[in-house]
Formats: C-alpha cells, sequence, structure tokens
C-alpha cells in the first residue's frame, strides 16, 4: 500500500485508507504526516530519557503542540509546510540531544533526512503499521490521537496566553511510551485513561483562557440569514483569529460571519461589541464544497475542517492559519508579536459580491456550564417533579455519511420530556429543528464548541452533587456521541476518565479499534455503537 490511516471516523471501509485519504489528503501529505509525528516521538525520547526540565525549552514546547495540531485530520495538506515543521523539529532536536550528555538514543532522536524523497523513504517505515502487534498499535495509536487532539486544545489556550507545563511534560511521556516495547497492553490502557485524565486538564486550561478573555457564554440567538455587505467567512476554532479580525474588519463595511465550530463564538460577551459581526452562516464542516461557493467572499481557516475545494475560484478565496494549510491558499502568519495582518482578506472581501442567503431565523446557544449553573434551580425542579425524564449528551463531530442522519431522526423521536446537551459540529443535525422547550427550558442545550464538552462533564458533576449522588452514572444522562477525528477522541477519553460509563459512539466504531481493544473497551467502560432510532430510544428510556 501507498500510506495507511485509519485516524478518521471516514476511513475507507473502516479499516484504513491504502491509496487516498477520504479526507482528500494524497500519499505524500499522509506519510509526511507520520514522519513529523515521528521527529516528536524522537524529541520526546530526549526529554525524557534526558529529564529535561520542560520549563526550558519553551519553543519546543510550543512546536510541540502546533506539530500534532498540524496532523489533525483536515488541517493541513500542504507538503511544504509540513516538510518545514519536519526540518524545524529536526533541528529543534538535535539542539536539544547536544546538551544532554551520558543517554544513548533510539532512531527516532537520531535520524537524519535529506531531501523530500528521503522523508517520504524514511516515512514509509515509521508509519502506523511499524507497530507489528495489532492490539499494542491500537492502542498506541488511541493515545496518539487523543496527544493531538489534546494538542489542540492546548494550543488554542496558548495563543490566548494560558499554557499548563504540567500538560507538556505528560505529552512528551506519552509519545517516548508508544515506541517502549517493554510495556504492555495493561500498562497502556492505563496510560490511555492518564491521557484522558489531562484530556480534562487541557479542556479546564482552555474554558480558563476563553472565559477570562471573552467573558462566560451566555444565552444567545444568531442570526442565520445574511446582510447586504461585503463579507468574510471565518472557520476553525481560535478565538484570538476571530478578535483580530473583528478589530481589523471595524468601519471597512465588510461584515464578519461564523462557520461551522465558530458559530459558538457569538455566546461570549466579549465579541458582541462588534456591529459588524453579522452572524452564522452554512451547517457543519463538510456542507462547505456548496456554501462557500455561494457566500461569495473570502474564507479564513483558523484550525482544521478544511475540504479540499473542487474549484479554483473558491480555492483563491481561501486563506489558511495556524497549523492549517492547503496548496495553493494563501497562509497568513503571525508576526514576533502574535499579531496577523488580515489587510488582503478585507481587501479581497470589497471586491466580492455580497453572500447569498441560503436560510433565514435564528439559532440559540450559549448553554456553557455557568449559564446553565445559573438555570440549575430550574432544571433540578423540571427533573424533580417529571418534566424532564432524561437528558441526552449528544455531542461531538458531525460528518458526510448518510448514516449520520441517525442524529437528525433521534433527536426527532425523542420524548417531548428529554433534553439535548450538545458541543461541537455534531449539533448541526439538529439545531435548526423546533424541537420545543421544557418549561422555559430549551430541549436543545448547546455548550458551544467541540472542547466545550468540557462544560457538559461539568454540568453533569454538578448535578451528581445537588442530587447527592455516589457515581455519575446515576444521574439520568445517556451519552449518545457522534465522533469524526481525534479532538472528539480525547473528549472519549476524557469521559472514560471522569468514570463516565455506557457511552454509544457512532455512526461507527473507530476503524483503529482491533476486536481485542474494542472487547476491553466494551467489557470495561460499556462502550457500544448505535443501532436503529427506535430501538436506540427504547433501550435509553429503559423501555
Amino acid at each position: 500500500m501507498s500510506m495507511f490511516c485509519y485516524q478518521c471516523q471516514e476511513t475507507a471501509r473502516g479499516q484504513g485508507c491504502e491509496v487516498r485519504g477520504v479526507c482528500g489528503k494524497n500519499e505524500d501529505v499522509a506519510k509526511l504526516q507520520d514522519l513529523l509525528i515521528y521527529t516528536t516521538k524522537g524529541i520526546s525520547e530526549i526529554v525524557v530519557k534526558g529529564d529535561v526540565d520542560v520549563s526550558t525549552i519553551t519553543e519546543i514546547n510550543h512546536e510541540l503542540l502546533n506539530s500534532l495540531f498540524i496532523t489533525i485530520t483536515n488541517a493541513n495538506f500542504d507538503e511544504d509546510s509540513i516538510e518545514a515543521q519536519i526540518r524545524k523539529n529536526i533541528k529543534l532536536r538535535d539542539e536539544l540531544r547536544a546538551k544532554v550528555s551520558g543517554v544513548s538514543f533510539g532512531d527516532a532522536a537520531t535520524f537524519e533526512v535529506g531531501d523530500r524523497a528521503s522523508m517520504l523513504e524514511k516515512a514509509s517505515k515509521v508509519g502506523v503499521l511499524a507497530t507489528e502487534n495489532e492490539d499494542v498499535r491500537s492502542l498506541r495509536e488511541m493515545i496518539i490521537y487523543g496527544l493531538k487532539g489534546m494538542a489542540a486544545y492546548a494550543h488554542h489556550a496558548l495563543n490566548i496566553g494560558k499554557e499548563n507545563l504540567e500538560i507538556y511534560k505528560f505529552i512528551y511521556e506519552a509519545l517516548e511510551a508508544t515506541m517502549d516495547d517493554s510495556l504492555t497492553a495493561d500498562d497502556l490502557v492505563a496510560l490511555t485513561l492518564k491521557t484522558g485524565q489531562f484530556g480534562v486538564t487541557a479542556m479546564a486550561l482552555l474554558d480558563e483562557a476563553n472565559t477570562s478573555k471573552y467573558g462566560h457564554p451566555e444565552i444567545t440567538s444568531v442570526d442565520i440569514g445574511v446582510r447586504k455587505n461585503p463579507a468574510i467567512l471565518i472557520s476553525g476554532h481560535d478565538l484570538t483569529d476571530l478578535e483580530q479580525l473583528l478589530e481589523q474588519t471595524k468601519g471597512t463595511g465588510v461584515d464578519v460571519y461564523t462557520h461551522g465550530e465558530m458559530l459558538p463564538a457569538h455566546y461570549y460577551p466579549f465579541f458582541k461589541k462588534y456591529d459588524n459581526f453579522a452572524g452564522n452562516y452554512g451547517n457543519a464542516w463538510w456542507k462547505q464544497i456548496t456554501e462557500f461557493e455561494t457566500f461569495n467572499g473570502p474564507i479564513l481557516f483558523t484550525t482544521n475542517c478544511i475540504v479540499p475545494p473542487k474549484s479554483e475560484e473558491v480555492r483563491k478565496r481561501i486563506f489558511t492559519s495556524g497549523a492549517t494549510g492547503y496548496p495553493g491558499c494563501t497562509h497568513i502568519d503571525a508576526g514576533i508579536d502574535g499579531k496577523k495582518d488580515f489587510s488582503q482578506i478585507i481587501e479581497m472581501a470589497k471586491e466580492c459580491k455580497t453572500p447569498v442567503e441560503i436560510e433565514k431565523g435564528e439559532i440559540v446557544g450559549g448553554f456553557a456550564h455557568n449559564q446553565v449553573f445559573a438555570l440549575a434551580d430550574k432544571v433540578v425542579d423540571a427533573v424533580k417533579t417529571g418534566a424532564i425524564k432524561k437528558f441526552f449528551v449528544m455531542a461531538g463531530c458531525d460528518g458526510r455519511m448518510k448514516s449520520r442522519d441517525y442524529y437528525t431522526e433521534f433527536a426527532q423521536k425523542l420524548p417531548e420530556d428529554t433534553v439535548i446537551l450538545t458541543a461541537g459540529c455534531a449539533k448541526y443535525r439538529y439545531n435548526k429543528l423546533e424541537l420545543g422547550d421544557i418549561g422555559g427550558i430549551p430541549r436543545v442545550l448547546d455548550a458551544g464548541q467541540c472542547n466545550d464538552s468540557y462544560s457538559l462533564a461539568l454540568i453533569a458533576l454538578k448535578l451528581k452533587e445537588i442530587f447527592e449522588l455516589e457515581d455519575i452514572n446515576e444521574l439520568p444522562i445517556v451519552y449518545n456521541i457522534a465522533w469524526y477525528e481525534q479532538k472528539a477522541v480525547i473528549v472519549l477519553l476524557a469521559l472514560l476518565y471522569l468514570g463516565v460509563k455506557d457511552i454509544h459512539l457512532g455512526p461507527t466504531l473507530p476503524g483503529f479499534l482491533s476486536p481485542n481493544v474494542a472487547n476491553v473497551l466494551v467489557e470495561k467502560f460499556g462502550i457500544a455503537g448505535i443501532g436503529e432510532v427506535d430501538d436506540d430510544i427504547k433501550l435509553f428510556m429503559g423501555e
């Protein structure tokens, strides 16, 4: 095979992409991403075996996060930028190794590369399948995918000026452990749960970063129609890019619309002061192929969720930032002061047609933990009186598969005495449905982006405390989660670490789970897939 990747839900046949990624990445991109991960393992070996103090290697810490983020599904398709990151890592690795004496290191910490061809040759030997034992490979990759998601969240927090050295230390230790052949399957299962523990730490860090700078999300109605001004569409997850874009577009006559996972930015009080912050355009990431055509203006990707554009005209309107990249699209780097110059995007917007309206109305969100805590008495009373029978956590990701219609049908058929708790782009399957409310409590409570699944965990823990329960699993909460990429993996591992059991995961179980590892998750944590909507609802409602 020319490549092998099975890190996302849509991997070919549910087993692995071997020629070209379903995401659109080609063989060379896939291999370069494998090699980039290998360089992070080499750096990690030096840090761990050399007992390096992570507080002394700030640049390496930051490049570690960036490197892991680059390899997340749909983040970076640009071979040149990935190669540049590999070379940067090797330079930093070699400089660090030179400072450590009396320690011998393995290949990942010492290998050398020349041109692109030599990189690709090396990559073919160090990818996923380099681990021959299927179960060990499965556990190692699940840990690595969790680390990728963790790195993405830590990267966002870093952009706001918040970091936690313990997160870096753990990532180094975990990456080094994925090369340790002495570790048993039980050791790796324990490391998987520890990855979940630090996933909680990373999400808490990002929550602190976001709320300390932008305020706590509050109940907000977001316009999904359009105005008559030229506009920029901003996609992804990074709020600092949005802040800078809004600052630079003030008074220019250019509106800014959110797309995909950027929708929850509207819930933060900080952003409501911008008159040109127009609303949300479109739906989940996978519909961008048609929606970018009708938007007409430039699109800024701040993080992953890029779908390779079919049209050259659209490609010319796409700009990337941070860990993202796509061939032929303009990449905007931050200056030494962390600031980004978006003037090129703004000037392009002024020359473009205004967006075509594709829908009208409003959607309501902003139900992060602080807002729900403010409604706690109302929620508790509704539970005690039986007005709310169950909560359904339907967080996670959306995707292209027809089978994901399950989640729309599931939401439509849920009994009227149930409430959906959601975060991430999975909400686009049902956040525009007329599902009503229960005593003024909307039946869909959107906490925000995928990382705001942390809010849902805090809400569950608060309810556990209020109802004086011993076990979080005694709550009337069902977890029916959709997943797509590696940020969903760290959310899952975080929930497992918090003790949540009987999580249903769909629309398919991960291809990276070997049969034996899948059995461990079933037996130890009650992980299950999804079935038919009517049957699942009966199961969840205890009928």
